[in-house]
């Protein structure tokens, strides 16, 4: 497994189209979700020239897992469509706390892949969570907040990683969500 990173300008034309193509495979096709998309490419608003990606890649160079970071400092998912999940509490602001979205760890071309679900145990979504994290720690970031189906608080447990709820799950358009702190150890930083 290789894992890249970078805004959008790191990555070539070709490689950026495969990972919004990965997207609509996971979130459109996979987990049905009913988000604006065109050409099969799932993005949003949130995919600007300085929103930073990790992408991981199989042996052939096919993407198998992908990550979006985007400083709170800026518009980002929670604070302009989920703000309900974190309960009433204040919006994060700053450039110290990153968001984290859009994560999938789906490898379809592998024998063994299962699900979307079985994403939150694999050994790249945990490859994929820990190079995430030191990313968002290289740019600044001392903590990261995320909007994620509730699974993946297992697989942040189950890894080791100091996390907690921001607020209670809700359920959004059928699917149980929460919002969650994600801390930055110091040596990820």
């Amino acid at each position: 497994m290789n894992v890249i990173a970078g805004n959008s300008r790191a990555f070539s034309e070709s490689k950026f189209s495969q990972v919004a193509s990965y997207r609509y495979k996971v979130f459109i096709e996979t987990l049905g979700w009913e988000l604006q998309t065109k050409y099969g490419e799932e993005l949003d608003q949130f995919d600007r020239p300085d929103t930073v990606y990790v992408v991981s890649q199989d042996d052939q160079d096919q993407v198998n897992g992908c990550a979006r970071l985007l400083p709170t400092s800026r518009p980002y998912l929670l604070g302009d469509i989920f703000p309900q999940l974190l309960n009433g509490m204040p919006l994060p602001c700053s450039d110290e706390v990153w968001e984290l979205s859009r994560f999938a760890a789906v490898d379809f071309n592998s024998p063994t892949a299962t699900s979307a679900l079985s994403q939150f145990s694999s050994e790249i979504a945990v490859t994929l969570l820990r190079e995430s994290i030191a990313c968002a720690a290289a740019h600044g970031a001392k903590r990261l907040i995320t909007v994620s189906p509730v699974g993946i608080e297992r697989l942040l447990r189950r890894a080791g990683f100091h996390c907690h709820r921001a607020g209670p799950p809700m359920i959004i358009d059928g699917h149980p969500i929460f919002a969650c702190w994600i801390e930055v150890e110091p040596q990820q930083r």
